[in-house]
């Protein structure tokens, strides 16, 4: 067999369909989001990005900066190790414990990333608990799916968003046999929201363990920031909250929170965890910064609500085709791959507007999208050009717009 060959070809078939995706090569600016430099063609552009999962700019706001250099002085660039290994510095315990606070668990358990912690608690709970049924909403994320699949756990697909398809499903299995409901709070590419209680009520019916996503949450809804299970009164009837520290708290990392016994029990048996070296010391300090921040600063997650909920009253009149979303994801369909990339091209060389394109695995083929996230730092005056952008590149292109 010609590997190569066979590697190219796969990756000209990728940009035959318009799917290939290119790097945007920026570098942002602390103290200047959600502006960046852009290099491109031999030159440097400034640019504005309106896609950021730095959804609050915190990766610049000046407490995490300066807990991080603190902590990079102390203790030095890496933590030197596996938890288990010489790995744990005080800085993880610490943020463990806010972490625990913040979700009203007894327990935390960090990991390098929410990939990573959703790929190992599930699988280690599918491949320890004897006997488990999972039941997984059909539009969970792409790491939610691996862990599920990588445990031995039986698997069922209940449509998404549908409680009552959960109770059809949940009263298919043995009362007796150990089950998990895993699903997300906010769907990152709909902007759609579970309904948390009425999923809580399901699952305390039929004596299951729930598992909820709330990487696109964390820091965004609620008083204090914890995440739509705050939001909406359920913290207490999760059994484990999963998390992020890439996204809203501005720095990286993933987590999860529960009883003492189960996060124990995945610190002990998740080989995720158990053979990966620990986040470095700094970032557990940001983190930690990050959020003591959003729990007192309720203020910012206003502001963020309002530029979300500007852009789609503005677009909408226009008759740009913003998705429904009742979150702060704009979602605006293009229905197709190639003029997805078009658009976003477009938008970033005539207009130096970064907006990625969303194509097929992460979206279904026929729902290619941009997919846009306001931070309170964008202002009037980038929403005014953001708009008119679109409204010049939707003529240009003959893309659809909304009836």
């Amino acid at each position: 067999m010609d590997y190569d060959k066979f590697f190219a070809e796969r990756i000209a078939d990728l940009k035959r369909e318009g799917r290939y995706r290119i790097f945007a090569d920026l570098e942002r600016q602390a103290g200047n989001f959600p502006r960046a430099k852009n290099y491109r063609d031999g030159a440097v552009h400034e640019v504005t990005v309106w896609c950021s999962n730095d959804y609050l700019c915190m990766g610049q706001h000046q407490s995490v900066i300066e807990a991080m250099c603190e902590a990079l002085r102390r203790c030095g660039a890496g933590a030197g190790g596996t938890r288990n290994i010489s790995g744990t510095n005080h800085y993880h315990v610490l943020l463990e414990e806010e972490l625990a606070g913040w979700n009203r668990k007894e327990a935390a358990l960090l990991f390098n990333s929410g990939y990573v912690a959703n790929q190992t608690t599930l699988s280690t709970l599918g491949n320890n608990v004897p006997g488990l049924h999972i039941f997984s909403d059909a539009l969970n994320h792409n790491s939610m799916i691996e862990g599920i699949r990588h445990g031995k756990a039986q698997r069922h697909i209940f449509k998404h968003n549908d409680p009552a398809d959960l109770a059809r499903l949940l009263a298919t299995v043995d009362p007796a046999v150990p089950k998990l409901v895993a699903f997300e709070s906010v769907y990152s590419m709909d902007g759609d929201i579970a309904p948390m209680a009425e999923m809580c009520d399901v699952a305390e019916r039929f004596n299951a363990m729930t598992y909820c996503d709330e990487v696109h949450a964390v820091g965004m809804y609620g008083l204090a920031g914890a995440g739509v299970a705050e939001r909406d009164g359920v913290l207490d009837r999760i059994t484990i909250i999963q998390g992020t520290l890439a996204k809203a708290v501005g720095v990286v990392g993933g987590y999860v929170a529960a009883s003492h016994a189960l996060i124990d029990f995945i610190r002990s048996f998740g080989p995720g965890f158990i053979f990966s070296s620990a986040l470095p010391p700094a970032v557990a300090a940001g983190a930690l910064a990050s959020i003591r921040y959003l729990k007192d600063n309720n203020q910012i997650r206003e502001r963020h609500q309002e530029r979300a909920a500007t852009l789609k009253r503005r677009l909408t009149a226009l008759g740009i085709p913003v998705m429904p979303s009742v979150s702060h994801i704009v979602p605006v369909m293009v229905g197709d791959a190639a003029l997805c990339k078009q658009a976003s091209d477009d938008l970033l060389r005539q207009h130096n507007i970064y907006v990625q394109p969303i194509n097929y695995p992460t979206v279904p083929k026929g729902a290619e999208r941009l997919r846009i996230t306001p931070t309170p730092l964008h202002d009037d005056a980038m929403m005014d050009h953001l708009v008119a952008s679109l409204v010049q590149v939707w003529s240009t292109l003959g893309l659809q717009k909304a009836a």
